[in-house]
């Protein structure tokens, strides 16, 4: 998720975590991470979702956040376990990256000698290690400006996607980078607002209702969470950069 005014999660992720279950077969552990301000509140567990007394709290927890990034997890590379749940954080140029990935990459083993060194053993903390240990060596301790930023991240994908299936997602708190291997999708709720029903239970929300006039919230996913919103599909090796709730040009 990513908005342009603290906003919760509640009802996306109630419906998000009866994917890792019950109506679908992610079940080898979840996460979710939440920025406020320059901190993340972090939680993970090796758990299914929708078994995980962790993923009730967050169900009655409304943490509201400006950018929100959630995992389920079905295992292709690394054992069923804390330290292979997604998301995963790493501090940056003063600032915590969050990172998560769908998909299994096959032959990538790249060579990781910086400060950025994955914990488990997974192919996907091993990208993340390697996005970032590229980025501070191409721009050193300067966080380049967002154009820059953007190709440099949009080039570092596709050599990862090369090896396989890539479809992740990255923020540092500031903006949310997410790119499609094979599949993603995004809707933009904004005024006026209207009721969403989940794809996964039976609930809806009448937006309108909880709103202003001025909040705008994008959700990126890799299949739509709800049956009555028109979702946006990502092109395949597409790498998109939201911003305050909207995809930028």
């Amino acid at each position: 998720m990513n908005c342009n005014v603290p906003t919760d999660i509640v009802f996306s992720f109630t419906g998000f975590a009866h994917r890792g279950g019950r109506t679908d077969t992610h079940h080898d552990g979840w996460g979710i991470a939440f920025f406020e301000g320059t901190g993340v509140r972090h939680f993970v567990d090796h758990q299914a979702a929708i078994a995980s007394p962790i993923a009730e709290l967050i169900k009655h927890y409304p943490i509201k956040s400006l950018n929100v990034i959630a995992h389920i997890r079905k295992a292709t590379q690394g054992r069923v376990a804390l330290e292979n749940c997604h998301p995963f954080v790493r501090e940056m140029w003063g600032r915590y990256w969050v990172f998560a990935h769908n998909g299994d990459l096959k032959g990538f083993d790249p060579v990781l000698d910086g400060p950025y060194r994955p914990v488990g053993n997974t192919d996907s903390e091993q990208a993340f290690c390697f996005l970032l240990q590229q980025l501070r060596d191409r721009f050193g301790d300067t966080r380049p400006a967002m154009p820059v930023l953007r190709a440099a991240i949009a080039d570092l994908v596709a050599i990862i996607a090369r090896h396989g299936t890539f479809n992740m997602m990255l923020s540092d708190g500031t903006a949310l980078f997410a790119h499609c291997s094979t599949k993603l999708c995004y809707v933009v709720r904004q005024y006026p607002f209207a009721a969403a029903c989940l794809a996964d239970e039976d609930l809806s929300v009448d937006f309108s209702q909880v709103t202003t006039p001025d909040d705008r919230v994008a959700i990126i996913v890799t299949t739509p969470l709800t049956t009555n919103e028109a979702w946006t599909e990502f092109a395949p090796g597409e790498l998109k950069v939201f911003v305050d709730g909207l995809p930028q040009a």
